[in-house]
């Protein structure tokens, strides 16, 4: 991991990056929310950020979210925390419980179990539904094809508000086409979050529409 004082000079360099991306496209850098993906980083090694002033933070797994956000929420109560791994239905509960946003809504199943979930506690995280641009077998997310039917799944059957759509271009692929084919299905359905680009691609997904990029290695190491 890295000092305290590196990963405040990552997050800084990570911001001007981001900053001239969007002015290159138009674009006003309060657009885009900067999620720092946090995942298996020690509650030490967050720290330094949070006193940094970052305070959009990604998490993988529901069991380390709940071992470290509650302390540092009490330190820091308005930081936010996206959930951006696959999210098995069973966690539902604790999920809508811990967290402000889920990006990777992808199946029926978990649809349910969010709509039961939020109605039965009153809080809802802003979701995002996943789609898995290069129908990669190994990655979730709903097939391109099946977006807009999931989607409106979503909104009629389980009375689910979406916000947005969440992408992971196959690592052997050029991002900036599956970046694009995620930014029209959003504009057809009406959606205008776009949670895509990470640490490898992100200044390319601002010009192509992102509003949340996830970073993680190129802030903690």
């Amino acid at each position: 991991m890295n000092s305290p004082d590196e990963t405040v000079a990552r997050l800084s360099s990570i911001r001007a990056a981001i900053a001239r991306a969007a002015r290159d496209v138009g674009r006003g850098p309060e657009d885009i929310t900067l999620v720092a993906v946090s995942k298996t980083v020690p509650v030490e090694a967050i720290e330094p950020a949070l006193a940094a002033g970052q305070r959009a933070y990604g998490e993988n797994y529901v069991q380390e979210a709940k071992a470290k956000w509650p302390r540092l929420r009490e330190r820091y109560p308005d930081a936010e925390l996206h959930f951006i791994g696959p999210l098995q239905s069973n966690k539902a509960s604790e999920a809508v419980r811990l967290f402000d946003a889920i990006h990777s809504l992808d199946r029926p199943s978990l649809a349910q179990a969010l709509a039961k979930e939020i109605d039965k506690r009153g809080r809802a995280p802003r979701l995002f539904v996943q789609v898995n641009t290069g129908e990669e077998p190994q990655k979730g997310g709903v097939p391109p094809q099946g977006a807009d039917a999931f989607l409106a799944r979503c909104h009629d059957e389980w009375g689910l508000r979406v916000e947005g759509l969440m992408g992971i271009p196959p690592a052997d692929e050029p991002p900036s086409p599956h970046f694009a084919l995620l930014g029209k299905i959003a504009a057809r359905n009406g959606l205008t979050r776009l949670s895509m680009g990470m640490s490898a691609d992100y200044e390319a997904a601002i010009q192509l529409g992102a509003t949340h990029v996830r970073i993680g290695s190129a802030i903690f190491g």
